[in-house]
């Protein structure tokens, strides 16, 4: 499995002072340098810790494969297509919730989901949709023309460890199965860390995990390239 390291809590150190440390396109290069594959930014609406220029700067290196979060709104389709980023992925958003907490309701707004990302694909961008487990949610993707799924992976990280953890993870794995069923490409991420990621091997064909927060809390006491290597080799396998 590939890896994509999701960058944003950088930013949100650097926005508690307001300065200019951490610098964050210095973790994309280290990130970079380590071989990730892509580097995730969710441009919020609020713009909580990646800002427009960080987007815009992330794209401009050379060699790096962005990856924009971003909310179905005309305003993020609009700086899609004008900074033309590798990838996107669909999220939900609310403006209150400290994090992602679920996946994106393609099924009950599909006709806006397909006007939506039809100009996307045309730009060569490739498009996926964050969406939960869900074999109705998959089913609407598959209608919309875009190539990925991510799967929140936001259930099987809380149950690790619990007596709802197999549970949780075979819902994950039929959903995968079932989406590559379709022929669409499946990556997945939220919550993963250094422990629960191991089992991500046991679903076939996963393309892509993407990572953030247990990577950058790791890297307080390692750095930041030690904490990506190690979660590299994880998803290595």
């Amino acid at each position: 499995m590939l890896l994509g390291v999701n960058i944003d809590h950088v930013a949100t150190l650097r926005n508690a002072r307001g300065g200019i440390d951490p610098d964050i396109i210095a973790a994309a290069r280290v990130c970079k340098v380590c071989g990730v594959e892509t580097i995730t930014t969710h441009l919020r609406e609020d713009r909580r810790h990646i800002k427009d220029a960080d987007a815009e700067a992330i794209r401009m290196l050379p060699r790096v494969r962005l990856n924009l979060e971003m909310a179905m709104t005309d305003e993020m389709q609009e700086i899609a297509l004008r900074l033309r980023p590798h990838a996107v992925c669909l999220v939900p958003e609310k403006r209150q919730e400290l994090t992602t907490e679920g996946g994106l309701d393609v099924e009950g707004q599909l006709d806006r989901a397909i006007k939506f990302v039809k100009p996307l694909i045309e730009k060569n961008i490739e498009v996926s949709f964050f969406i939960d487990p869900d074999i109705h949610q998959i089913s609407a993707v598959s209608k919309t023309g875009a190539p990925f799924i991510e799967l929140h992976t936001g259930k099987y990280s809380e149950a690790f460890g619990t007596e709802e953890e197999e549970t949780a993870f075979e819902n994950l794995k039929g959903a995968a199965i079932f989406a590559q069923n379709f022929g669409l490409k499946v990556n997945a991420g939220h919550g993963l860390n250094y422990q629960n990621v191991k089992r991500m091997h046991e679903i076939p064909n996963l393309v892509e995990l993407n990572i953030g927060h247990s990577i950058i809390a790791r890297s307080i006491f390692v750095g930041l390239e030690q904490a990506v290597k190690e979660m590299k080799t994880l998803c290595e396998g």
